[in-house]
């Protein structure tokens, strides 16, 4: 029997170079690449780069916010005498009420130094933190536990000294005599300063005890001059972060007129409203004290602190 022929011998697969070729520049590559240390280096890099130009950014951006407050106050409307915005000024306040107040209180005068604040927040941002540093008497309210607490270790010296009374409270209309009366406020403050969002201008109305010379409260400049707009009250209800709160400015100065106060004011913001009790006014400011002819439309952007952080004390 014939046998089979010897099996013919196994011929390489032409892939193998191909593979072998692919994993030599595999290996290359690798060992060409950065290693590790020097890709995080690289990105610490950018990542520094990107920092740098933020900050530049931000300080062109406070460059021309500055440039355009000054060409809105050097405006022929805030030249005019009696008016207030120009002499706005920031050490404790949001939008320059400290200036305005001091200017204020500079044509008027003061009697007790003794101010009033509902809605004074952590203490370093309100509108009589400066008064207070100042030596003025001060009665503030907070209805945040959280806040509250880290105001009153703030102005612990204030408080242990008695020149400062603190309530923790929520401030409603059915309860800000009660509160105010608790505080013991004299009924002829200086002043009072009124933020609690939502339901200010119905706490407002609701004070009856309290006849200060000057009032300051916040109004909603989403409503233009002649709008009469309140929002309504609900004690239960606290702001939600839009445009529905408060009252407008027109709505402002009518309840002031009733309760005996002119507009003289607003800041440059357009967020707060200052109020003086109509026989003090004399021609101290700008008449007439209209919603017409002192508001400022919203210009939240303009609010900025620049240099340190507000301070109280060396713990503050």
């Amino acid at each position: 029997m014939e046998s089979a022929p010897p099996a013919a011998p196994a011929r390489p697969s032409p892939r193998a170079p191909v593979e072998a070729v692919r994993a030599d520049a595999t290996v290359e590559a690798l060992r060409a690449e950065p290693p590790v240390e020097a890709l995080r280096a690289e990105l610490r890099g950018v990542r520094a780069a990107l920092e740098a130009r933020r900050a530049r950014d931000e300080r062109l951006l406070q460059v021309e916010l500055q440039a355009y407050e000054d060409r809105l106050l050097a405006s022929p409307r805030h030249q005019e005498p009696g008016r207030l915005a120009r002499f706005g000024h920031q050490m404790f306040s949001q939008h320059g009420e400290d200036g305005i107040l001091a200017e204020i209180f500079r044509r008027i005068g003061v009697v007790d130094r003794t101010c009033v604040e509902i809605g004074i927040g952590n203490g370093l941002e309100n509108n009589t933190a400066a008064l207070l540093v100042q030596g003025w008497r001060g009665f503030w309210v907070e209805g945040d536990v959280r806040q509250a607490t880290r105001a009153s270790r703030t102005f612990a010296g204030a408080i242990a000294d008695g020149r400062l009374a603190m309530a923790r409270a929520t401030v409603t209309a059915e309860n800000v005599e009660a509160v105010l009366s608790a505080l013991a406020v004299p009924a002829g403050v200086d002043l009072l300063s009124l933020d609690i969002d939502r339901n200010t201008y119905w706490v407002w109305r609701a004070i009856t005890s309290v006849r200060p010379r000057v009032v300051v409260v916040e109004y909603n400049a989403q409503f233009p001059p002649g709008v009469d707009w309140v929002v309504a009250y609900r004690a239960d209800r606290a702001w939600n972060g839009t445009a529905w709160f408060g009252a407008s400015l027109s709505a402002c100065e009518r309840l002031g007129r009733e309760k005996g106060y002119a507009l003289v004011g607003c800041s440059l913001t357009g967020v707060n409203a200052f109020f003086v009790r109509e026989d003090l006014c004399g021609q101290h400011f700008a008449a007439p004290f209209t919603a017409a002819h002192h508001f400022e439309p919203a210009r939240y952007y303009l609010n900025r602190r620049t240099g340190h952080p507000a301070s109280a004390g060396d713990g503050a």
